[in-house]
């Protein structure tokens, strides 16, 4: 577990090591949450971040749209 310490202004800095395991650059949005006695920081990802990081789906076709080109 790694320790920070709140500076005078009420900051922290997250350690590199978990920056770097998250992707976090300067400018990053975290969401802050109080759960119990704890402060929980999540990374608000954009739904544009997402792109192109599920794997490619297999196409298919419904059997509607095979009767169709029969026709």
């Amino acid at each position: 577990m790694k320790t920070v310490t709140l500076s005078p202004t009420y900051q922290v800095e997250i350690p590199r090591e978990v920056r770097e395991q998250l992707g976090l650059r300067p400018g990053a949005k975290l969401s802050v949450s109080r759960i119990g006695g704890r402060v929980e920081l999540m990374p608000i990802v954009e739904p544009s971040d997402l792109f192109g990081t599920m794997p490619e789906l297999p196409s298919f076709e419904r059997e509607h749209e095979k009767d169709r080109d029969l026709g």
